[in-house]
């Protein structure tokens, strides 16, 4: 699917669609500088301090936010298309800053993530599938990695803002996103794939038209490629009389499709993917950030800290952009795999030695050096690629509920995860913990070289092919 046109529409659409996702990033980096605020003797909560176990709740609530907001905005791409579906997270995203700064209660706060998290989890189930079926090969997995990138970007913006204002105003100021986002996006079509399967064929060829930057381009001057893309999106003869898009019954997803071979084993590597993606225990031990970080003794401000872990995500998020396409996705993956395990392992040593009473005074840039070791390089694979991934070996017809399904499970995972988090560390201790985190993620890397196929430049159909 090589374009000979340029692909500055499908990077304009890229970029406009994960305003959201920047909006999202910032909801998951805000409990880090305003739970310092909420949680103190000045706390502007009418029933006082923020408490550790309502901190807990606030701060997971929004996994489980995510958990609905996947499947309704997976139901909705495709009942009402991918554009619409993803425009209408701005209005969850919207409510749940606006809530905040009107907050009397921790309960005001739950209901204010939990929302929020609605629209997170629309963006990990829709923007995916709204990539993959608009962008060239040769840039799909550029623009995939897009999603974790902008995500990341906005937790660095919480944590930057959250340094010089209050969790207020951070709350106003990070608002606007969604403005901003509807704004950019709302001049974006739906996706060729879309309207072809809903039989919206002309609207189709246009839309490909402007992702590939060809709109007044006749036909024969057009690449065999980009010829063969605009002849995939025509009717069969089944479906040629129908111009409409009344054939939910023939484009139902049911049981069936995913007897078949392929879809199965796809939908297989994709659960491992989502597994692992929250087993490895990266997302759960970013909480844990300031406990390391004083552990090694370091004199850091907690909020000074949090804005280097998220800068060092922030950093290998960029690295997986920048290799994507030409390292591939799954080297990525397995070195990203292999890194947090070996990461892990130096900070789950350094704390067991502690524990047996080793002198260790001298080592206390160890847990600091695995602990940003294990954040880049899951940022460059393990916590960015699997939507990716995911997004590319589905097969179009099932897409978008394998997806919807298999987000639901790493938004359950994630919820667990955290919760549990404070529960293993009591019953096994921190280096317990780490090593299970640790034997996870060299799993992780067992799982990818023996099953998650190579995707970089190939095709759905050659994808397919090869499972």
């Amino acid at each position: 699917m090589s374009s000979s046109g340029s692909t500055k529409y499908q990077y304009l659409a890229a970029i406009s669609v994960n305003i959201v996702s920047i909006s999202y990033g910032a909801f998951c980096g805000w409990p880090s500088a305003s739970f310092l605020e909420l949680g103190g003797e000045d706390s502007p909560l009418e029933t006082g301090p923020l408490s550790t176990q309502d901190q807990g709740w606030v701060a997971s609530t929004i996994c489980i936010g995510g958990l609905f907001g996947g499947i309704l905005f997976a139901w909705l791409a495709e009942k009402i298309g991918r554009r619409w579906s993803l425009l209408w997270m701005a209005l969850p995203n919207l409510i749940g800053w606006i809530i905040i700064p009107f907050a009397s209660t921790p309960t005001h706060l739950i209901i204010a993530r939990f929302i929020g998290g609605v629209a997170g989890g629309g963006c990990f189930s829709v923007i995916p599938i709204y990539i993959a079926e608009l962008a060239s090969d040769s840039v799909r997995g550029v623009l995939g990695t897009f999603l974790v990138l902008t995500c990341n970007g906005g937790v660095v913006l919480a944590f930057v803002l959250g340094y010089y204002f209050d969790y207020a105003t951070v709350s106003w100021i990070v608002s606007t996103l969604s403005f901003l986002f509807v704004g950019c996006f709302w001049f974006m079509p739906d996706t060729p794939e879309y309207l072809a399967k809903h039989n919206r064929v002309e609207e189709a060829k246009l839309s490909l038209r402007y992702y590939r930057n060809i709109q007044f381009s006749p036909a024969k001057e057009l690449s065999e490629d980009l010829k063969l893309e605009l002849e995939k999106l025509k009717p069969t003869e089944k479906t040629d009389l129908d111009g409409n898009d009344n054939d939910g019954d023939e484009h139902a997803v049911t049981c069936a499709d995913f007897a078949d071979v392929k879809t199965r084993k796809a939908f297989f590597i994709g659960l491992g993917l989502v597994m692992f993606n929250q087993l490895c225990g990266c997302f759960a031990m970013v909480n844990y950030t300031a406990v390391i970080f004083e552990q090694a003794g370091a004199s850091l401000a907690p909020t000074v800290s949090a804005i280097i872990v998220g800068s060092i995500q922030l950093l290998g998020c960029y690295a997986s952009t920048v290799l994507v396409e030409r390292a591939g996705r799954k080297i990525l993956l397995l070195v990203s795999a292999v890194g947090i395990g070996l990461g892990q392992s130096a900070m789950g040593s350094y704390s067991y030695l502690k524990v047996l009473g080793y002198d260790v005074s001298s080592f206390g840039w160890v847990p600091v050096a695995g602990f940003s070791f294990m954040l880049l390089l899951a940022a460059s694979g393990l916590l960015t690629l699997p939507f990716l991934v995911i997004a590319e070996i589905l097969p179009p017809k099932v897409r978008s509920t394998a997806n919807m399904i298999l987000m639901s499970v790493l938004w359950v995972i994630a919820t667990a995860a955290i919760k549990l988090m404070p529960l293993f560390t009591e019953s096994l201790g921190m280096h317990g913990t780490v090593f299970m985190f640790a034997s996870m993620s060299f799993s992780a890397a067992l799982f990818i070289a023996i099953f998650v196929p190579e995707t970089k430049g190939k095709t759905t159909e050659a994808i397919l092919a090869n499972l």
